[in-house]
């Protein structure tokens, strides 16, 4: 008989944590500064990287969008759903990405169920990092394929569990930047694996895609992977393209295969026509204003001396992610809350989204901080007790 009460008690329980979550209400566009619950705030905890959520030109091209193809698709795309729009942001961004297609998803999160789900089933296995984001954990979980989790980063830790583990398809699937942590994935030493075990190798950049690069194609441009050396590659389009939705890009059967296959795909309302149109121009503006880029790794250069100076422990990020380890949960609660109310908005992370005994500051850095708004935050940071109690030294994931 079900228990009138268990939701109540469950509830209590994650407070009990310090695990509970409660939302507050953003009363304006995305910015450097943003009215939340009626309060101004310096916003260092946005993924809008480039600047791009609130720009003139992209809202242009959504309300052109809007005007000529309407609000809703109307369909999944492989009924009515698959508009002009669509059609051409697949194209622009395969092209961008140096793949041969790329495919439109509605999230992030749906594109990496929707891939692991395609390529693996029972009896098969996918090998994936620890700290992985949950999208790719539960994707292994929907294919019903083996999933082994291997230490983070640890590519001979990975060899090994390869070696000791026949599947009649392998998958490794990996997030190219560390949501939490901010640190990349090794590429490098992955491909190598994943061609010596006959593998796919999946690299979910989220948070790579327009940050990193020279050009902003991301982590594989940075390292200099080939489609042939890292066949999937997945890419979201609400972080530092500043718009909405995901794709993944590679070879031609791929993406044939996906749309044949991805029930995630398959069996969902396609993006809004004109978001399509908006993320093109977002695409125009990661493409040819690089200054965006150049400003934000000088913001990122500017917090980490100044961390350094100030004797915190950052976690090893070279990203916008900038992450600082408390460890208890209450802690980083108290720590966050002082933070607004010196007028910054710094998340705190806790588990489960975390390893437990890692909660954390999860400070991320934008290109339309000013160097001001940068250094205030860091004399925030300093004021707070456990930065005066002795600025713990903590190591990398051990609070």
């Amino acid at each position: 008989m079900r228990d009138p009460l268990l939701l109540r008690r469950r509830l209590d329980d994650i407070d009990l944590q310090e695990r509970y979550r409660r939302r507050r209400t953003v009363e304006s566009p995305q910015a450097a500064e943003i009215l939340v619950d009626g309060r101004w705030l310096v916003n260092f905890c946005s993924n809008d990287y480039l600047g791009l959520a609130n720009h003139p030109a992209v809202i242009q091209a959504l309300q052109r969008g809007a005007l000529e193809f309407g609000v809703g698709a109307g369909a999944a795309h492989l009924v009515c759903g698959h508009g002009r729009p669509h059609q051409a942001l697949e194209e622009e961004l395969a092209s961008f990405m140096n793949r041969d297609r790329a495919l439109l998803f509605s999230t992030g999160y749906m594109a990496n169920l929707g891939v692991i789900s395609a390529l693996l089933g029972r009896g098969d296995a996918v090998f994936e990092d620890r700290l992985n984001h949950a999208s790719l954990l539960d994707g292994a979980r929907l294919a019903g394929a083996r999933l082994k989790r291997y230490g983070h980063a640890n590519p001979p830790g990975l060899e090994a569990m390869l070696s000791g583990a026949p599947a009649d398809q392998i998958l490794i699937a990996t997030d190219g930047v560390f949501s939490m942590d901010g640190d990349l994935a090794l590429v490098h030493e992955l491909a190598v694996l994943a061609k010596r075990h006959d593998a796919w190798l999946m690299i979910d950049d989220a948070h790579g895609v327009g940050v990193l690069g020279e050009k902003g194609r991301g982590l594989l441009e940075m390292t200099g992977h080939s489609q042939d050396e890292v066949p999937i590659m997945v890419g979201t389009l609400g972080k530092a393209f500043g718009t909405f939705g995901a794709f993944v890009a590679g070879s031609a059967d791929l993406i044939e295969y996906l749309i044949q296959r991805a029930r995630t795909y398959i069996y969902t309302t396609a993006l809004p026509p004109a978001i399509a149109e908006a993320t093109r121009t977002s695409l125009i503006l990661v493409e040819e204003e690089s200054w965006r880029r150049d400003q934000l790794a000088a913001r990122i250069r500017q917090f980490k001396r100044g961390a350094q100076h100030l004797g915190l422990k950052l976690m090893e990020s070279i990203t916008p992610i900038q992450p600082l380890v408390i460890g208890d949960n209450r802690a980083t609660m108290q720590a966050s809350e002082q933070l607004r109310n010196s007028g910054f908005w710094v998340s705190a992370i806790r588990p489960p989204t975390v390893p437990d005994g890692t909660a954390r500051l999860r400070i991320t850095l934008t290109s339309m901080h000013t160097e001001e708004q940068v250094d205030r935050l860091l004399e925030a940071l300093s004021r707070l007790p456990l930065i005066k109690l002795g600025r713990p030294n903590v190591e990398r994931g051990i609070a």
